[in-house]
């Protein structure tokens, strides 16, 4: 299976009626793998303060975490392994593997746990694998 398809047919599947407005998945160096049509344009310095949060967890919760300038208040996670953002009425999870990033973003009416799901399910899966 391809990364696209990855993103494709695990990221932006639906679940509930619902789907994540837009996925990716990268290396750990931010070299994009796939991503959804309309996944940001991110700064290699977001990629960079993201890996050094899952290498020092809680670095990031003093000055949020942006992706292409925009701000999630990091909420709870797992230290070296996911962080979640939340804004206004959406938020991010962010599934670290033993290669890539797993990069989720929705809006409502998703919630935040199917967002988490989603992303982290497919996280394990590629973890597992050696990914």
């Amino acid at each position: 299976m391809s990364w696209q398809a990855y993103v494709d047919d695990h990221l932006m599947c639906e679940i509930d009626g619902r789907h994540l407005t837009a996925a990716a998945i990268l290396g750990h160096d931010g070299i994009v793998w796939a991503q959804s049509a309309n996944f940001p344009h991110f700064r290699p310095e977001e990629i960079a303060a993201i890996m050094d949060d899952f290498e020092e967890p809680g670095s990031l919760a003093p000055t949020g975490l942006y992706l292409d300038g925009t701000k999630y208040m990091v909420i709870q996670g797992e230290p070296g392994a996911v962080i979640r953002g939340k804004k206004s009425a959406g938020g991010v999870t962010i599934k670290k593997t033993n290669l890539a990033l797993v990069i989720g973003i929705y809006e409502e009416p998703m919630t935040g746990g199917q967002g988490n799901m989603i992303v982290e399910r497919l996280g394990d899966y590629l973890y597992e694998q050696g990914f």
